[in-house]
């Protein structure tokens, strides 16, 4: 069964900083690929961006390109979204979602097959 744990969320100033990790556990970690979503209150999940199995390959959401990183370090079973110059329609509950069978892009979450359940980001203006 995989397992996927995100860390990382808390309160944050406009213009600021955070780093989300996501740890899975159950399966070879090389064979997802990774994306990250969020969800504010009363809206609907937002792909924000995705990442290769190999890592070599990033796609990101207009409105974070520049700003945000997704990164993944096979090794530690992690991949980490690096976010900067956060602003304040940035706060949601940002997750983690893995899929074994994408062969391209998705940024939809019925795509992905396994989630975690979630962190939450705060950003006070």
């Amino acid at each position: 069964q995989v397992q996927l744990v995100e860390s990382g969320g808390g309160l944050v100033q406009a213009g600021g900083s955070l780093r989300l990790s996501c740890t899975a556990s159950g399966r070879t970690f090389r064979s997802f690929v990774l994306c990250w979503f969020r969800q504010a209150p009363g809206k609907e999940r937002e792909f924000v961006g995705t990442i290769s199995r190999s890592g070599t390959t990033t796609f990101y959401t207009d409105s974070v390109k520049g700003r945000f990183t997704i990164s993944r370090e096979n090794a530690k079973n992690t991949v980490y979204l690096q976010m900067n110059s956060l602003k304040p329609e940035e706060t949601a509950v940002y997750y983690c979602a893995a899929s074994t069978t994408l062969s391209a892009i998705a940024t939809t979450p019925r795509r992905y097959d396994y989630w975690g359940r979630g962190t939450q980001v705060t950003v006070s203006s």
